[in-house]
């Protein structure tokens, strides 16, 4: 699929032999990929921050409890949308904790500042989430406290990027390919959480969806899905205060066939934001999602080309 950028194999640009690693290689694979028993409509659900893995080399270096990390995750988001490829739909989710690196953010975006020597790969111009703290290897935990107790190796920012970060994103970039072949079209669901509350907003609603502004995905798919979600109860608002992030930029191109929509679900409706524990509300919003999942398999048959 030549619409999406060809960039996303960090192999080429940060080449590392075996022995520049501090320690050995983390075992634990960058994703979870299930596909249904039969592939029969170009649907995908990824869930890039719902991680909970924490390798050794950053649980050595924090200054900050564990518990603040936990609370930057997108917690259970994986099993909220973990029936997809019982009802037809391709599943694609992290492993790894999203304080040790962000896949909903280009590679490019780091802070040279974090590390002990040069950065661990090619520097985009300095952006306001970066300076923030929230690039793609955050700086700051859920209360806006530096996570590490001492600059990160330029090693341990290149196993990041390659082990974690590439191999996600060439899954996915794969996944989207196969069924655009297949199909002659794709739709990708890039699932989330937010915090019930942010600071100077009001609350917010349930749901929000981002298509960029309709630039991502066809406004049949961002109805679809409102309308959907609207009818089983929840509330949704559009792109605000997220309208889409590295994902649906990098992925959608309606124009090709390839749709990619931003999905955030407020964390009230499924967990305890302060013990980050599951909820037994859970299982409704579960329902709910599978009501959304069918829904859109449908779509993505009357969409394909």
């Amino acid at each position: 699929m030549s619409e999406i950028p060809n960039h996303l194999d960090l192999m080429s640009i940060v080449e590392r032999e075996q022995g520049e690693m501090e320690s050995p290689p983390d075992p634990v694979p960058a994703y979870r990929l299930v596909r249904p028993a039969t592939v029969d409509a170009p649907v995908l659900l990824s869930s890039p921050h719902s991680g909970t893995h924490y390798p050794e080399s950053l649980l050595r270096n924090i200054r900050v409890p564990l518990i603040d990390l936990r609370r930057t995750e997108d917690a259970y988001v994986d099993r909220l949308i973990a029936h997809a490829p019982d009802l037809g739909a391709t599943l694609l989710a992290a492993t790894h904790a999203r304080a040790y690196v962000d896949l909903n953010r280009d590679p490019h975006e780091l802070d040279p500042e974090m590390f002990d020597g040069l950065p661990p790969g090619p520097v985009a111009a300095p952006t306001a989430r970066v300076q923030a703290g929230l690039g793609c290897l955050p700086k700051i935990g859920a209360r806006g406290d530096t996570i590490y107790a001492k600059k990160l190796s330029p090693e341990d920012g290149r196993a990041r990027l390659v082990d974690v970060h590439a191999p996600y994103h060439q899954a996915l970039k794969a996944e989207i390919a196969a069924l655009h072949q297949g199909f002659g079209s794709a739709i990708l669901l890039d699932v989330h959480s937010m915090p019930s509350r942010q600071p100077g907003r009001n609350a917010l609603p349930d749901i929000v969806l981002g298509d960029r502004f309709g630039s991502s995905c066809t406004s049949q798919l961002t109805n679809l899905v409102e309308r959907t979600f609207r009818q089983l109860g929840l509330s949704v608002a559009r792109n605000a205060p997220y309208a889409g992030g590295y994902t649906t930029r990098l992925y959608g191109r309606p124009k090709r066939h390839v749709h990619a929509l931003q999905i955030e679900v407020n964390r009230k409706l499924y967990m305890d934001e302060a013990s980050v524990e599951l909820l037994k509300t859970s299982d409704a919003l579960i329902d709910k999602f599978d009501t959304l999942i069918a829904e859109v398999r449908r779509l993505a048959l009357r969409l394909r080309p």
